[in-house]
């Protein structure tokens, strides 16, 4: 369900750093295909290390740099699409905890991807892509690589496990996939056990089960959208990020604010952040927009 009090905008989080077109682009066409509109933020972090005698002036370095990054991000967007609404807004804070204070009152937001190691990625100051897929509470899109546009047959793939949170990515990715006039891969990605106990087969049936009452009914809610039903053995990232090669995006789910269930879907979405060849979604439990 929509929240009323959600504004209509695409909340896009620039790195001064480095301009992520693809990224920029996404959000574009996707503020396009939905009528919503932009949303451009920079977020100036606190220095580090305390106060210092040249703080003042590097602040304002910071605000100088951010204002430059802002105004080239506007810049690509109207070279891409002249007639987008679109505003700015420089903050200061952790770019991380901004923009998910900003996703409480966005449709959607939409970051760039450094390609840092894990450890990078988890301990440094530039691991905004992981926190903010963790902890916003609207879907967050992570553009590592661009859309598999040229594809002949174009396709999303959502990640099941029977949680409710991956239902709330089914509900997502069919939605999506109806915007992009494309076909809907459900995907539940089943782990081999290192020791095997009971029928495989007859655990290959309820998953396949359960696959198809997740999806269920959306098939007639839109009736546009083909969808195919999969049940893949093996490790879920691995699963995933091969079936990204040829999407146009991988959807998973994300259970509360930071945790993950299912298929260990905290695991995948790191993982993904790091192969997948398209950009990836996740969206929460609860989620507005």
């Amino acid at each position: 369900m929509k929240d009323t009090a959600v504004s209509n905008e695409v909340i896009v989080g620039i790195d001064p750093r480095r301009q992520s077109v693809p990224a920029l682009a996404w959000a574009v066409d996707e503020a396009v295909r939905r009528r919503l509109a932009l949303r451009l933020v920079v977020a100036v972090p606190p220095l580090p290390g305390g106060q210092h005698i040249d703080a003042a002036w590097r602040r304002t370095m910071l605000r100088v740099e951010g204002e430059g990054a802002l105004a080239d991000a506007v810049a690509t967007v109207r070279a891409l699409h002249a007639e987008v609404p679109l505003a700015t807004e420089l903050l200061d804070g952790v770019p991380s905890v901004m923009l998910c204070q900003k996703a409480a009152e966005a449709r959607m937001v939409v970051v760039g991807s450094r390609r840092l190691s894990r450890p990078e990625e988890f301990l440094s100051a530039a691991s905004v892509a992981v926190q903010v897929s963790a902890q916003a509470n609207c879907p967050v899109v992570v553009v590592r690589e661009p859309e598999h546009v040229g594809e002949r047959h174009p396709h999303l793939v959502v990640g099941v496990d029977g949680s409710e949170s991956s239902r709330t990515a089914v509900e997502f990715a069919v939605e999506e996939a109806a915007l992009h006039g494309a076909a809907l891969r459900a995907v539940w990605v089943w782990r081999r056990p290192v020791v095997s106990f009971g029928d495989e087969a007859v655990g290959l049936e309820e998953r396949q089960r359960i696959l198809s009452e997740t999806v269920a009914g959306w098939a007639d809610k839109y009736p546009d959208v083909e969808i195919t039903l999969e049940v893949l053995r093996g490790h879920p990232v691995e699963e995933l990020a091969r079936a990204s090669a040829g999407a146009l995006v991988v959807v998973v789910g994300r259970h509360g604010r930071g945790g993950y269930s299912g298929m260990r879907l905290g695991s995948v979405v790191h993982g993904l952040l790091h192969r997948a060849e398209c950009p990836v979604i996740t969206v929460p439990e609860s989620r507005h927009g």
